[in-house]
C-alpha cells in the first residue's frame, strides 16, 4: 500500500466523488492534514481509520474495498480458507478472561511453526485491545496487533476460537463476546483486505451460526472453505 493519499486517490479507495473526501476532510470525518493549501493523508491513520470503518460497513461497501485494496498490492486474493488452518481453529477454548483468551489464541498461531515470537505477538494483540478493543455487537472480536508484525511471521495466519460462555471483552454496547479471530498479517493492504472480507462474512446470520454450531476442527475449516468459495461465486 503507498505511503500516503492524496484527495483523488482516497476517493478511488472509498469509492466517492474527490469533493466528498474533502468535505469529510474538513469536517474532521476523516483523518487528513493540509500541505501547501492540499489535502494529505498518511497511510498509518487511514489504515486505523479504515479498520474502525470496514466494522460497520454494508456488504456491499465491503466488497468494493476488499477489490481497491486486491489492485493496490499482491495480485493474489487474501483468502480465508488458506490463512486458516485447522490446527489454528480452537472451538470451543477453556479461556475465561480477556487475558486467557489473548493467549491461547495466539498459542494457536504458535502450533503451526510460522510465529517465531508468541510473547511479541501476545504483547502487540494485548496493546491493540487496550487501545481500542476490537468486539463487535454480534459476539465476535476481530483480534490483531496495532500494525502487521512481519518480523516475527514467516506468512499471514488466521486463527479461530470459540468459548462456550461469553466473556467481557469490550463490545461497543457491553455485549458478550464468544467468538475470537486473530489475524495475524505481514503487511497492511493484506490485512486490512482480510479484515474486510471476514466482516463481510460475519454480516450474514447463517455464517454466525456455522461458527456457533459444534463441528470438529478439520470440518469447520472445510465448511469455511466452502462457505468462502460459494461468496466468490456470489459477488461474480
Amino acid at each position: 500500500m503507498q505511503e500516503g493519499f492524496d484527495v483523488d486517490s482516497l476517493a478511488r479507495l472509498l469509492q466517492i466523488t474527490p469533493g466528498q473526501v474533502e468535505r469529510m476532510a474538513g469536517r474532521g470525518r476523516v483523518p487528513g492534514r493540509k500541505v501547501g493549501g492540499e489535502w494529505r493523508f498518511s497511510q498509518a491513520e487511514i489504515h486505523h481509520w479504515l479498520e474502525d470503518t470496514i466494522g460497520t460497513s454494508e456488504p456491499a461497501d465491503l466488497s468494493k474495498v476488499e477489490a481497491w485494496l486486491k489492485a493496490q498490492g499482491d495480485p493474489a486474493e487474501a483468502r480465508v480458507g488458506t490463512w486458516l488452518r485447522p490446527e489454528t481453529i480452537c472451538c470451543p477454548m477453556d479461556a475465561r478472561t480477556r487475558s486467557s483468551v489473548i493467549q491461547q489464541m495466539v498459542q494457536l498461531v504458535g502450533r503451526t511453526g510460522l510465529l517465531w515470537d508468541e510473547v511479541k505477538m501476545r504483547e502487540a494483540v494485548r496493546d491493540r485491545e487496550h487501545l481500542h478493543p476490537t468486539a463487535l455487537d454480534n459476539g465476535v472480536a476481530l483480534l490483531h496487533p496495532r500494525r502487521p508484525l512481519a518480523s516475527v511471521l514467516a506468512e499471514p495466519v488466521l486463527a479461530i476460537g470459540s468459548t462456550q460462555r461469553g466473556i467481557a471483552f469490550g463490545g461497543p454496547r457491553g455485549e458478550l463476546t464468544d467468538i475470537f479471530f486473530l489475524i495475524c498479517s505481514v503487511d497492511d493492504t493484506g490485512h486490512l483486505q482480510m479484515l474486510a472480507k471476514l466482516s463481510r462474512m460475519l454480516a450474514d446470520p447463517e455464517f454466525l451460526l456455522g461458527l456457533r454450531t459444534e463441528m470438529a476442527a478439520t470440518v469447520l475449516h472445510y465448511w469455511i472453505c466452502q462457505y468462502e468459495e460459494q461468496m466468490g461465486q456470489d459477488s461474480t
